[in-house]
């Protein structure tokens, strides 16, 4: 148990927000230089908003970057139940870290408003990659496109464990169906980093191409998505 010498010590080490000078509390700091001004640490305590016992929102900022050794990238791939982890980190704080980071995460990887060409395997690696790279479970995402080749919209529609995301012909299709999509991309992630398709992607894959062919839904490409890396299965003639 922290005793009362501890807790001073502490105290004094990281002041509460309430202690700071104005001009260097994170919210007021925004509010006069803008978000861009505040460190990492500032920007997570706006998040975190209160403190925790003899704990300021600063300090608990501090000790969630620290978890992940101060990587943003890190912090992105965990859930809610990691940052509880954390002493002085509840319910109610991580899930407010993790929404932002995912409203972050699709506000990076959001298209434009007008559509967006994917002409080559490129284009479709870019687009999922951001939210996929950093996941610790496999998830299974696709892009439907119309008959210029244009981004109809994107969406999740399986999510799996660190090693597949089963998912059906129905889940694959049934937007495409509804959304009058000429073709689709599909993307999934490996958790390890290592995009090579396994025996279980390529055999998934020629089903959902002899599916679309009796819907009429052409399978563009399937992109594996490892860190910061990517395999296409249209360019390695694996469709």
């Amino acid at each position: 148990m922290t005793n009362g010498y501890e807790r001073q010590m502490r105290r004094a080490a990281m002041p509460l927000v309430k202690e700071m000078p104005a001009s260097e509390r994170p919210r007021e700091k925004m509010l006069a230089q803008g978000a861009g001004a505040l460190s990492n640490t500032e920007l997570l305590a706006v998040l975190i908003a209160s403190g925790s016992g003899t704990d300021s929102a600063v300090s608990l900022a501090a000790r969630v970057l620290a978890a992940e050794e101060g990587s943003l990238a890190a912090l992105s791939s965990c859930q809610p139940e990691d940052y509880m982890k954390i002493p002085g980190i509840g319910t109610a704080k991580a899930c407010t870290i993790t929404a932002a980071l995912e409203l972050g995460r699709r506000a990076a990887t959001m298209p434009p408003s007008g559509k967006i060409p994917l002409e080559n395997s490129r284009d479709a690696a870019e687009l999922f990659m951001g939210q996929l790279r950093y996941l610790k479970k496999e998830v299974m995402e696709i892009a439907l496109v119309n008959v210029k080749g244009e981004l109809i919209m994107r969406e999740r529609i399986a999510v799996g464990g660190l090693r597949s995301a089963q998912t059906q012909p129905r889940e694959v299709f049934a937007n495409a169906i509804r959304k009058g999509a000429s073709g689709v991309i599909l993307a999934h992630n490996h958790p390890s980093g290592d995009p090579s398709p396994s025996k279980e992607d390529v055999a998934i894959t020629k089903q959902l191409v002899k599916a679309g062919k009796i819907l009429g839904i052409n399978v563009l490409d399937h992109i594996v998505i490892g860190d910061g890396r990517y395999v296409s299965f249209a360019d390695e003639k694996l469709l």
